[in-house]
């Protein structure tokens, strides 16, 4: 055994862990010819103000105060961007940043269902899946309403199950790699711009390698709830 960061996850109930094994049991038998048809989508937010406690300095004893050792951070914030995206195994959408204020159902449909996720349902043709979480405004009568409308077929998916979503390990990628920069964003448009650039360079063969990673996804959670582990 060797120390680790322990592994972040949302409250489950009951309920969300019946939910999410019966999605598995349902999917455990899929072949990546099926999960190609399928859009994964979420929504992110991302801060300018980060303290991820994975930075470290070299100090001598007693130097620990000295300016040059100290990782300053607003522990308010300083300002964030919300963005959505959508891959498939073999594409994504444009990243879309959402400006000003909140995500509604309004603008989930108009500026994200019917700009992308339709063109992008054009694309792959019949059998297209959108994959999104139960978010109010996805669940919404009138976004509901333009997927009947458009003949878009969305899963049925499990509520609170993010490591379910390969999606959840591209925010990941996205949040390292603009760490990691030299040159950090000071402002939320560079956050913005960073953020689309550090998008539109993931490698296609990443997206695929997690998308092709759901089988095994579904074999997990069957076994740990067949051995009465928490999920």
């Amino acid at each position: 055994m060797r120390a680790r960061r322990p592994q972040m996850g949302v409250v489950l109930t009951a309920q969300h862990r019946a939910g999410c094994l019966a999605f598995a049991r349902e999917h455990q038998d899929w072949q990546i010819r099926d999960w190609r048809l399928v859009l994964f989508t979420d929504e992110s937010r991302f801060t300018l103000s980060t303290c991820d406690r994975r930075d470290r300095v070299w100090r001598r004893r007693g130097e620990r105060s000295a300016a040059c050792n100290i990782l300053q951070h607003d522990r308010f914030g300083s300002g964030s961007v919300m963005v959505w995206g959508g891959i498939s195994l073999e594409g994504r959408t444009a990243l879309h940043v959402l400006t000003r204020g909140s995500l509604t159902a309004i603008r989930y449909r108009d500026e994200i269902l019917r700009p992308l996720v339709r063109p992008y349902a054009g694309a792959v043709g019949p059998g297209f899946l959108l994959m999104q979480d139960n978010a109010r405004p996805h669940v919404a009568g009138v976004c509901q309403q333009f997927l009947q409308d458009e003949g878009i077929e969305a899963m049925d998916w499990p509520a609170c199950s993010p490591d379910l979503n390969p999606i959840e390990h591209i925010w990941d990628i996205m949040s390292r790699s603009i760490h990691q920069r030299h040159v950090a964003p000071q402002t939320v448009q560079e956050l913005a711009d960073a953020l689309v650039q550090v998008w539109e360079e993931i490698p296609q063969e990443t997206i695929r390698h997690l998308i092709r990673s759901m089988p095994r996804r579904c074999r997990e959670v069957i076994q740990a709830r067949g051995g009465h582990t928490q999920y």
